[in-house]
């Protein structure tokens, strides 16, 4: 401590002590209590006394100190050298912030054992250790605080961090014994100076509670486990495109070490202690208000950092799908995470550094965790508030699934103070997906009805229609569970909406479904919905079949159609058994008998051409009719050849089975009636005129069909 400070210290005092007119009076209530027997100077030095006490407040090296005469005239005293002030009392030391908080703690003692003893309306007076307390405090601040460079509390040793930490805590106590007595004058000076260094120290304290919670450690490699992911549900964006996959993370569990988000043990220790001080110092409300901002923060940028931004209603309403459907993958990742990791650690953090105060902690974690949590939710509100489109139903699942797991598990995560809202929240907003789900659907029935695009699929492939629904109901197919319950929930809201005193419990729907599925042995109704789309499908393509002039074509068309639904319905079990053995065999018995009509149409009236009947007249053969068989037979062959070789069957199986269903068909036929027959010809220039083929040639250009491509004629295919 300086002297000038000690000085003005001095003058601070006598200008609050107006009913005393005796200066060495009042440069003696700044000097510690003495003992008579060490401090009994006659009367005629006690100028002196006085002036030696003060100097012995001061540091050794202090060369010239100012003092008063009896006139109030000042002179200065110019040390003649340094042994001559030790000389003056070698004995006395300059004050010491140990043995002075000492003094504190034992009047503190003193205090409150005396109180509502004695005469409570005559106070004691305040001592001079507790000025010089405050002086060696407000230095000891300065030390830290002080200067173009402040001391960061991570640079100070752990025993001087540990005893500033107490001297908060005395001078907080010091402050609440002196408030007792606030009301008499002579007590307004000490409060306002320990009042004075207590903000002050408390200002340091903040800045650094402040400075080591923004200091905030995001580690992606540590912080969230992207390593459990499943595949995503696939969506049908593309009517050509038989699949597509994401990833959606399964519910990842912090590591042992990053047992608290962004910080190490040791610094959640040191923030604890912090929270002891600020708290007892009476800044609980500063103290808090920091915390949930820093960790506010902190929040915030854990959800940039995991890929989801925050946008308003407006914004999602006029983004495009495919931008959106991306920020819809960001919020699963990003809600997973925060309810399967990141608010368990924030209560976590919020436990320990508050763990002397269980209600702030529980208050703070409380609007962290609802902030993020209403946030997240109303995101959710604004996807299911855009436009309906089919593309978005696989997204709105996602959704729906997302928040159906997390349901059971707010109790555990939240405190009560705000579960039940974010639970009414959440329950709201997979209600409103659900009906938003059941609304798709529906609008996907209407759209098929609807169509009415006259143009045929060339070569009678497979139509893009079928292709579109097709692989958008294998996909429903995978939340297969998910939809029955949102079709239950669906029926049982109508049900509730037509009568009065519903039962249905929005809050509780598995148990309003299990009693559903006690009392009802009906069909599901999205079992009815995914039938209801096959019969629409199939009354569409029965109607763009007769867009084809050509009754093999329409045929073709069908079975294209025909078997590529039910490849796709083989191929997934889920659907396969929605539908229902009985249903699949019913469609495989219509693919057999367009299969059959085919047959009939296209090489029924070539076969005719091979019938023997009349051909022989009275045992002869009829040369003329012989020859007309011949040649219809190869301009029929080779009409059918030139057209359905451009025709189309993707199908490889179907394909093959078509061809050799032909050529058994057919070549049998023709080399029977060759054989018979070619012998009637004469050999040479009349067999070559009527015999155009061979059995192999004829199997080779049967082989030649459904290629999509025309060949040159009676070229053979490589």
């Amino acid at each position: 401590m300086d002297a000038e400070k000690v000085r003005q210290t001095s003058d601070q005092t006598k200008s609050n002590d107006s009913n005393s007119n005796d200066k060495q009076s009042e440069i003696s209530d700044l000097l510690p209590s003495k003992d008579e027997t060490e401090i009994n100077p006659s009367p005629a030095d006690e100028s002196k006394s006085a002036e030696a006490e003060i100097v012995e407040d001061l540091p050794k090296d202090v060369d010239v100190i100012k003092t008063t005469n009896d006139d109030g005239a000042k002179t200065d005293d110019t040390q003649e050298g340094e042994d001559e002030v030790k000389a003056e009392d070698a004995s006395s030391l300059p004050p010491d912030l140990e043995k002075v908080s000492e003094e504190i703690d034992q009047f503190i003692s003193d205090s409150s054992n005396l109180k509502g003893d004695d005469n409570e309306s005559k106070p004691p007076d305040v001592p001079v250790f507790v000025e010089q307390f405050v002086v060696l405090v407000e230095d000891k601040i300065d030390d830290y605080d002080g200067g173009d460079a402040p001391i960061k509390w991570s640079q100070l040793p752990e025993e001087e961090a540990t005893t500033f930490l107490e001297i908060i805590d005395r001078i907080s106590k010091l402050l609440t014994y002196l408030y007792q007595f606030s009301s008499e004058y002579k007590y307004a000076y000490s409060i306002s100076r320990v009042d004075g260094a207590l903000q002050r120290a408390m200002s340091y304290i903040e800045e650094e509670f402040k400075s080591i919670l923004y200091d905030y450690k995001f580690n992606p490699d540590s912080d969230i486990d992207n390593s459990s992911v499943k595949p995503n549900k696939k969506a049908a964006n593309d009517t050509n495109q038989d699949a597509e996959q994401g990833v959606v993370p399964e519910s990842a569990t912090p590591s042992e070490e990053n047992k608290f988000p962004g910080y190490s043990e040791e610094i959640v220790t040191t923030l604890n202690k912090f929270s002891k001080a600020l708290i007892a110092g009476g800044y609980e409300p500063e103290y808090c208000q920091v915390y949930f901002i820093a960790r506010r923060k902190a929040l915030e940028e854990s959800l940039h950092k995991l890929g989801f931004e925050k946008y308003s209603i407006d914004d999602v309403q006029k983004m495009n799908w495919e931008p959106l459907e991306r920020e819809v993958t960001a919020w699963i990742i990003t809600f997973r995470h925060c309810t399967n990791v990141l608010f368990s650690s924030e209560r976590k953090l919020a436990d320990a550094v508050f763990a002397d105060q269980p209600s702030i902690a529980e208050n703070i974690f409380s609007n962290l965790s609802r902030g993020m949590m209403i946030q997240l939710l109303n995101f959710a509100e604004a996807v299911f508030m855009t436009k309906r489109a089919a593309e978005k139903l696989f997204k709105f699942l996602d959704i729906y699934e997302t928040l159906s797991d997390f349901l059971p598990l707010v109790d555990k995560i939240f405190p009560v103070s705000c579960a039940d809202e974010l639970k009414a929240e959440a329950t709201l907003t997979r209600s409103q997906l659900g009906e938003s789900m059941v609304s798709i659907f529906s609008e996907l029935e209407n759209s098929i009805q609807a169509d009415s695009n006259r143009t045929p699929v060339s070569g009678g492939a497979v139509h893009p229609l079928t292709r579109y629904i097709m692989n958008y109901l294998e996909y429903v197919a995978d939340y297969r569970d998910t939809l029955e319950q949102v079709f239950r929930e669906h029926q049982m809201i109508e049900r509730a909406d037509s009568t009065t005193g519903s039962d249905f419990d929005c809050q509780n729907p598995q148990a309003a479904q299990n009693t559903h599925q006690a009392s009802s042995n009906k069909m599901s109704p999205f079992k009815t919905h995914m039938i209801k789309v096959m019969d629409l499908l199939d009354a569409n393509l029965e109607a763009k079949s007769r867009l084809y002039k050509d009754t093999s074509l329409s045929l073709i068309f069908m079975m294209n159609n025909g078997r590529y639904i039910l490849q796709k319905i083989k191929g997934s079990p889920e659907i396969h058994s929605l539908m229902g053995d009985q249903w699949y065999r019913k469609r495989s018995s219509e693919l057999r008998q367009y299969h059959k009509n085919y047959q009939r149409e296209t090489w029924g009236k070539l076969l005719q051409c091979l019938n023997h009947e009349g051909l022989n007249v009275n045992g002869k053969v009829n040369k003329p009719i012989l020859k007309e068989r011949f040649k219809s037979f190869n301009a029929l062959f080779d009409e059918i050849h030139k057209t359905q070789s451009s025709w189309v069957i993707s199908d490889e199986q179907l394909q093959s089975e078509l061809r050799v269903s032909i050529s058994n068909m057919v070549i049998p036929a023709y080399r029977s009636f060759l054989g018979r027959f070619s012998q009637t010809f004469t050999p040479g220039r009349q067999t070559e005129k009527y015999v155009k083929y061979q059995p192999e040639e004829i199997e080779t250009h049967i082989d030649e069909l459904f290629d999509g491509n025309a060949t040159p004629w009676g070229r053979k295919k490589l």
